[in-house]
């Protein structure tokens, strides 16, 4: 046998095994996706989403204190509402007394040191459930809605908000973001995190149940990515980098770990984020249940991939269990 045929010497040891990885998972590389309702005493099970709750602002500290004292470093926070009146503007995105801004006060007054990101989309508050304006036949009208989500945006910064991470896939949102944040005096201040490369997938559905998102009619694949546009995925990363984003994300992950790769070498100066989605989420436990796997050993194969692609932050709701397998 050839001298170079010979790996196996390399990673006989756990510890050898574990310097092939370039990274290895850390509590700070895990960000965890919440939904916060309008009830604010509200802790209500999501039965498509395995042990995730809406929560209202009244229950943040018990849900999230135990969390922190693990080692949670960040959150990004999803806006359900339940019980507002709803328009085709989505006025209610940045209500100041809707649950989005007022969890991002209670937040930094009771952990100063947590990371919130705040999901910026128009989806979950307009009438007909889709992410911007719409024109009388239905098709999007991305200027105003441009200008609507840059406003949201700003409004969630102006609360207090450390990231804003426009999720709506409109053209031109990300330039038109951050020249309202450099208005404001916060373009040095509030982080700017793309859903660069957002693709139309079937893996949303636990999600959309989760946050009352689903589109009152047709789809969302004339502004979300074919699943098969890799070049259209490229051209979105380099887009959004020019534009101004600070951080660059694919979602979903696992069917794209290739984009997150193309992403980290597009744009190799930018932290590259994914979003493990709901029904990665959900299926990871679904096959653990039928017996397919064990539910950590799979879940850390399916975050490892992640990384070694290329990503640096992963959104997740596997958080609180990384949060605790990491400390083991």
């Amino acid at each position: 046998m050839e001298i170079s045929s010979i790996l196996q010497g390399g990673y006989h040891h756990p510890l050898s095994r574990s310097w092939q990885s370039r990274r290895q998972l850390t509590k700070s590389m895990f960000m965890y996706p919440i939904f916060i309702t309008d009830d604010p005493n509200a802790s209500v099970e999501i039965p498509s989403l395995p042990g995730q709750r809406r929560w209202g602002v009244n229950r943040l500290e018990e849900f999230l204190g135990p969390l922190v004292q693990k080692g949670l470093s960040s959150v990004i926070l999803f806006g359900v509402p339940l019980n507002c009146e709803k328009d085709s503007k989505g006025t209610p995105a940045d209500d100041p007394s809707g649950p989005v801004i007022q969890a991002i006060k209670r937040l930094r007054t009771l952990y100063p040191s947590l990371y919130i990101a705040c999901d910026v989309c128009l989806c979950e508050y307009t009438s007909h459930g889709h992410c911007g304006f719409l024109h009388q036949d239905g098709t999007i009208n991305t200027e105003p809605s441009v200008e609507r989500l840059a406003e949201v945006a700003l409004n969630y910064a102006l609360a207090g908000a450390h990231c804003v991470a426009p999720s709506d896939m409109m053209d031109g949102r990300i330039k038109a973001i951050k020249r309202k944040l450099i208005e404001a005096g916060l373009g040095n201040r509030c982080t700017l995190m793309s859903y660069s490369a957002k693709f139309a997938s079937s893996l949303y559905g636990p999600f959309r149940d989760a946050a009352g998102s689903a589109p009152a009619f047709g789809d969302r694949k004339c502004y979300q990515l074919p699943p098969a546009a890799k070049g259209l995925a490229r051209r979105a990363i380099l887009r959004d980098a020019t534009e101004g984003a600070d951080i660059i994300m694919v979602k979903p992950a696992l069917p794209y770990l290739d984009v997150i790769g193309d992403a980290a070498e597009l744009v190799p100066n930018h932290p590259i984020a994914c979003y493990q989605v709901s029904g990665e989420f959900a299926m990871i436990h679904a096959g653990a249940k039928a017996g397919v796997y064990e539910l950590k050993t799979m879940a850390f194969e399916a975050a490892e991939s992640m990384v070694r692609a290329g990503a640096g932050i992963i959104l997740s709701y596997f958080t609180p269990e990384f949060l605790e397998w990491l400390s083991a």
